[in-house]
């Protein structure tokens, strides 16, 4: 039976007011924040290059659609706060993109939508990635399509329905060189489904030439710039086989822990993630009883979610990790839990929701609002050389300061402090102390923490846990030595500290 037009029409007021009501819990201190990250800063300046018409680095970390998409942002303005809210503002539309298909798939009530954007939205996890400047808004965005397209691609087979999921397939593809994970588990998803479609009237090799076409396009783009043709495929072989040790000291992209992720969903999203997680197992046991489950069958909606989120978990779980390697699930596990809990009494249910919202709303205060609440102080830093002196400066492993340095004055990012004598032949009068190495475990600096700063500064948003456990990717580190690492950050009252550069060691 199909949902009448009036629910259909109380659920999208529902899905709209809650979005609405998510904005400004997703901008909350946003705008005194700095870019948070080396990946968001340097992303804000690769979009001020290619609107100069400069594509040299187009294809950096693999996603020339996000570069090209924001580009011409940089024509009117290059305020970095802009381009933070636009990419909190997508992360919002991925949300209600995400949960709109799920209401939809399992017909879902009015109030109900209302509370699962909210909770989907409110976790603590996708709403740090939505306070960034990096692919991670627009991949989620572009999943969300995926996932909802390739749903009905499995119950409405046919060509429309098929291009339809490819081509979110290749705008994922796009904006995000790791959506190329997608493939295995629609792979999966296709052979489960054994209804032969995609080798049928020649789809199949339709369907290589989508996949590729962006490549070939966009390679020859890059040819034109001056850009090797290999230079996207590049991305893909560097990660898979790199080909020395970062700053950081690691060298490998395989490494198997099962519990990392099991362990930040315990420490910092909430339990209904859990309930998300394992009650599918109990609808699987059932449609196994009853002789549903089996290939060919269609897989019940939150079996279809699970799955997704299953491999997810087990395919992330063998590379390095950092919690934006599931974060395509999240979401998904919410969803999972609230969904699962739908079959108590409505005043229990509507309850238990608002509790859990209000849970979800602590972990935010206390796991990113603490850390924002007082405003960067990156701008101090940028008056205070000003004032003595101006010119270029040194900084350890981060590019924070860039945005409020004047354009021609150079932030040279330095990963040991060996190479200072050489910037102070250059010119470099003073070096930022800057307290991202920590973050990125570049432990390069000794000699020079040990000397008396010029002048220092704090900068909460440099101690937050989760900044630290997303750059575990980076350095290679398991959890608990990542949160080893943040504890000791913590002891730190000035994460800004202002030297000046000795032409001699």
């Amino acid at each position: 039976m199909l949902p009448s037009s009036s629910s259909v029409n109380q659920s999208r007021l529902w899905l709209g007011v809650a979005l609405l009501l998510l904005v400004p819990m997703r901008l909350h201190g946003l705008l005194h924040t700095a870019l948070p990250d080396y990946d968001s800063v340097r992303n804000w300046q690769v979009v001020q290059e290619i609107a100069a018409g400069n594509l040299s680095h187009l294809f950096r970390h693999g996603s020339p659609l996000f570069m090209l998409c924001y580009a011409p942002v940089a024509w009117f303005t290059t305020d970095y706060r802009v381009f933070l809210v636009l990419n909190a503002l997508l992360a919002v539309a991925a949300v209600g993109l995400l949960t709109r298909f799920m209401v939809r798939a399992t017909r879902l009530p009015g109030w109900q939508t209302g509370l699962l954007v909210l909770l989907v939205g409110t976790g603590t996890f996708l709403t740090f990635s939505g306070r960034d400047f990096t692919m991670s808004s627009a991949s989620l965005l572009c999943f969300a399509g995926l996932l909802g397209g390739y749903y009905q691609r499995l119950r409405q087979p046919g060509a429309v329905t098929l291009y339809r999921a490819v081509g979110w397939l290749v705008l994922g593809l796009g904006f995000n060189y790791k959506f190329i994970l997608t493939l295995p588990i629609l792979a999966v998803l296709e052979w489960w489904q054994a209804d032969g479609l995609l080798w049928q009237r020649g789809h199949w090799w339709r369907v290589g030439l989508l996949v590729a076409a962006p490549y070939v396009v966009l390679g020859l783009v890059g040819v034109l710039a001056g850009v090797p043709w290999y230079a996207w495929a590049a991305v893909y072989y560097k990660v898979a086989f790199p080909d020395a040790a970062n700053a950081a000291g690691r060298t490998t992209t395989i490494q198997p822990d099962f519990l990392y992720y099991l362990r930040y969903v315990l420490d910092f999203e909430s339990v209904l993630v859990w309930v998300g997680l394992l009650a599918p197992l109990g609808l699987l046991w059932q449609e196994w009883r009853a002789g549903r489950f089996g290939r060919g069958r269609a897989l019940p909606p939150e079996l279809y979610l699970a799955t997704w989120g299953w491999c997810l978990l087990a395919g992330m779980s063998l590379l390095l990790k950092a919690p934006r390697g599931l974060l395509w699930a999240y979401g998904l596990w919410y969803a999972l839990g609230w969904l699962t809990l739908r079959r108590l009494p409505a005043p229990v249910l509507a309850a238990l929701g608002l509790l859990a919202l209000a849970g979800n709303g602590y972990r935010l205060q206390r796991h990113i609002y603490a850390y924002t609440a007082q405003s960067t102080s990156y701008p101090a830093v940028a008056a205070w050389l000003q004032a003595h002196g101006g010119g270029p400066v040194a900084s350890t492993v981060s590019l924070g300061l860039a945005p409020f340095r004047p354009a021609s004055d150079t932030v040279w990012v330095v990963m040991h402090e060996a190479d200072l004598p050489a910037l102070a032949r250059q010119g470099y009068r003073y070096v930022l102390l800057d307290a991202y190495w920590r973050v990125a475990n570049v432990r390069q600096f000794d000699s020079l923490r040990r000397r008396p700063p010029l002048a220092a500064w704090p900068e909460p948003a440099l101690t937050s846990p989760l900044l630290f456990l997303e750059h575990s990717e980076f350095t290679g580190l398991s959890y608990q030595q990542t949160l080893q690492r943040w504890q000791q950050a913590r002891q730190d009252s000035m994460q800004l500290r202002v030297y000046e550069v000795r032409s001699e060691k």
